[in-house]
């Protein structure tokens, strides 16, 4: 079960967004909007270097592209959401609504989840959760699950009280074509 210290009731592709008093300033978790690209670009730049994605393994500017396209758009099963502190950016949450082929309802995969290394520890990643499971309620999607790096200690901290970690690996394969040889 989720702990959880309040509800924030968005519905992410429609909400102004809320607000929650933090302990050293106000945390607002709203949607993206238009206006949002070069704050939520660098934002993702820090996401994917984190993750080693950087330099020479940067995202191609159309992938950068595509995806912020799609985070906007109400037609696709994406959604973004944006964390700020005294109207500074400061994360970001996107998410992925599916079926589940073991229930009825829907169910959320949280695909990124980032908070800037100034503002790690002060419940912007924990809002975010809040943030996302608020609007799956709102919508009837049965759960919400994410993974994260094993060596991402600071986060499963949090993930740890707030989730439970059921115990499954991530593996992942590039099928192959015939002209590769398979």
């Amino acid at each position: 079960e989720v702990e959880r210290d309040g509800r924030l009731g968005m519905d992410m592709k429609r909400s102004s967004g809320t607000t929650r008093r933090g302990s050293s300033a106000e945390i607002k978790v709203r949607n993206l909007e238009t206006a949002d690209r070069r704050r939520w670009e660098d934002l993702w730049a820090d996401y994917n270097a984190f993750y080693g994605r950087k330099g020479e393994t940067s995202l191609e500017p159309a992938i950068v592209d595509a995806t912020w396209t799609r985070l906007l758009d109400d037609t696709e099963p994406v959604h973004g959401l944006l964390a700020l502190k005294d109207n500074i950016p400061v994360g970001l949450a996107h998410v992925v609504l599916h079926p589940n082929l073991i229930q009825r309802e829907l169910t959320c995969y949280m695909q990124d989840l980032y908070t800037c290394t100034e503002a790690r520890g002060t419940g912007v990643a924990r809002r975010l959760i809040e943030a996302v499971c608020d609007h799956c309620l709102a919508e009837g999607v049965a759960d919400v699950y994410w993974h994260t790096h094993e060596s991402n200690e600071v986060a499963r901290r949090l993930y740890d009280r707030v989730a439970r970690n059921t115990g499954f690996l991530v593996y992942r394969i590039k099928p192959l074509s015939s002209e590769d040889g398979a």
